[in-house]
């Protein structure tokens, strides 16, 4: 049996049909991104994460570009609140001070501003649209 918020850090060669389907859910029919939006050429580069509920089911993905560059944080809606999405941002925040990187940054959905400031993430740009959302860049100097 799994710890409640179980997270591994995965490789998208591997596990890219697992990734993928979390990724659809939540932002292609969820958010309504455009397909071809969502797929790119840094997911085969970067390294992911993956959230398992207790019984070991795939409910969260995540990914960390070689530059330090966090994204496509997804938490399937029924696991939200759960603290799915914080074990993420804490394995690849662990994953980034592993490489020795002293910074992270993300484009984070304006409506969850206040959830990685709760890391300690500070809004460092203007809103601007990403695939039709409302963002903002952010950015946190790691220790």
């Amino acid at each position: 049996m799994l710890p409640e918020h179980s997270v591994q850090i995965v490789r998208w060669r591997t596990q890219a049909p697992v990734l993928r389907v979390i990724r659809t859910a939540v932002f292609i029919q969820e958010q309504q991104v455009p397909e071809e939006l969502e797929w790119d050429e840094f997911d085969a580069v970067s390294v992911h994460a993956l959230a398992f509920d207790i019984a070991g089911q795939p409910v969260g993905a995540a990914r960390l570009l070689p530059d330090g560059h966090i994204g496509r944080m997804a938490v399937l809606k029924q696991w939200r609140g759960k603290g799915f999405g914080s074990a993420l941002l804490r394995a690849l925040l662990q994953e980034l001070r592993q490489r020795q990187q002293k910074k992270a940054m993300l484009n984070a959905q304006t409506y969850a501003v206040a959830f990685y400031e709760k890391f300690g993430f500070k809004v460092c740009s203007g809103e601007f649209m990403e695939a039709g959302i409302p963002h903002v860049q952010m950015e946190l100097f790691l220790e």
